[in-house]
């Protein structure tokens, strides 16, 4: 039996970033960020601006993460820069199918279903334990998927849902993005979700219990012994769902340069491999049990439930 609290966390995983950037103040993105979208010169502006960041984090890789929590509204970014020319990013994530390849890596994705055609295009999406579940058994996220804007040196997409589990509600998933270099691309990645007192409770609960000792990534302290002091509550919960979603889209977005049969395998490896860099806040299966469910979860996703 599903117990409340295990939806809420599903909902949460695609909910937005935590609330401070990563370990040491850096320049706070414009207030246009994660929903409202760009465009080329802005968001060069914006790598202008986090540079320093950028180069210079604790998570090793050119990553800035931030995001706010006002009201029963969350708003979170990732600012990054990927190792993949603009093309790659382009032609990788323009189609709604990609978008279930990228959605379906992390743990609590049970299911991607993507079907219709322009406006008409939608995405079946069901979560649920981080454990193997029966994807029948998860809870339902249907998204909106619209391809915004398409240029020789900008890209932009959004996923939208009005409602999910336990009373959240207003889902905007955004990724933009444009080329640093020949070899490089900027990307944005935005969230923004509602949620109400049932879903504030449900979480609340579950931080309190089997969530009360994880962790997200800023550094708020340090404890006794000089180790650093993450953020934890739900604040943490946000940091650590917007990596996985992160490494999701970069792991997916390496695997298309291998041969075609090879991409699933390898894009599930690789997304598994860097998750354990990050071992206090993303690890969660054994690599074997990880990638046999994923396997096996993947398989469906041509299938509508």
């Amino acid at each position: 039996m599903t117990t409340p609290i295990r939806p809420l966390l599903v909902a949460a995983m695609l909910a937005a970033p935590a609330a401070h950037a990563l370990s040491v103040p850096s320049p706070a993105p414009a207030a246009a960020a994660a929903t409202s979208g760009q465009d080329a010169a802005q968001l060069q502006a914006q790598y202008t601006q986090l540079r320093p960041s950028l180069e210079r984090n604790a998570f090793g890789r050119p990553i800035h993460l931030v995001s706010s929590e006002a009201g029963r509204n969350q708003v979170g970014e990732v600012y990054a820069v990927v190792d993949h020319p603009f093309q790659v990013v382009e032609r990788g994530l323009r189609d709604a199918q990609s978008w279930c390849d990228v959605l379906i890596l992390p743990y609590n994705t049970k299911h991607c279903h993507a079907s219709g055609s322009g406006a008409g295009t939608r995405l079946a999406v069901r979560v649920g334990r981080k454990a193997d579940q029966p994807p029948e058994d998860a809870q339902p996220i249907a998204f909106r998927y619209s391809l915004q804007s398409e240029t020789a040196d900008y890209f932009r997409v959004t996923l939208e849902a009005p409602e999910g589990p336990l009373g959240t509600r207003d889902y905007r998933i955004l990724l933009e993005a444009t080329p640093l270099d020949a070899q490089h691309t900027i990307i944005h990645l935005g969230y923004s979700y509602g949620f109400g007192a049932m879903a504030r409770i449900a979480m609340q609960a579950y931080l309190a219990t089997a969530g009360a000792h994880k962790v997200g990534f800023t550094v708020v302290g340090r404890e006794s012994d000089g180790q650093p002091r993450y953020v934890g509550g739900m604040l943490g919960a946000t940091e650590r769902n917007t990596m996985r979603y992160f490494l999701a889209i970069d792991a997916y977005l390496g695997s298309l340069a291998a041969p075609e049969g090879q991409r699933l395998d390898k894009r599930i490896n690789d997304w598994y491999a860097a998750s354990l860099k990050y071992p206090r806040q993303l690890s969660e299966l054994e690599r074997g049990e990880y990638v046999a469910m994923k396997r096996r979860e993947s398989a469906r996703m041509k299938e509508a439930l």
